[in-house]
């Protein structure tokens, strides 16, 4: 999947001043990808999971307060990710059962 034409992985990182808008987000985020880091994230997404996505999280936001930055990379950005003290940015692994 992560290596797919299809999905890009993002790195998103989010500013939100406040605690309900801030927890709203991160436990909208934890439905798309990996949380990595307090207030960042690891999400393998297709164009319409972006969409999808970018649309939910404005429901909770105020531009004039909050920020999320999504940081696309690409295969040969991945591959130069380096990384102190975890593992680094993995396609995710599907399971069937």
């Amino acid at each position: 999947m992560g290596t797919s034409a299809t999905t890009t992985l993002y790195v998103i990182a989010y500013d939100i001043p406040d605690d309900r808008r801030r927890t709203k987000v991160h436990r909208l985020l934890c439905g798309y990808g990996t949380w990595t880091q307090y207030s960042l994230f690891e999400c393998w997404l297709t164009r319409r999971q972006l969409v999808e996505l970018r649309a939910k999280l404005a429901q909770h936001l105020l531009e004039e307060r909050d920020s999320v930055r999504f940081y696309p990379l690409c295969g040969a950005c991945r591959e130069q990710v380096l990384t102190v003290g975890g593992p680094k940015p993995h396609d995710p692994v599907t399971v069937i059962l």
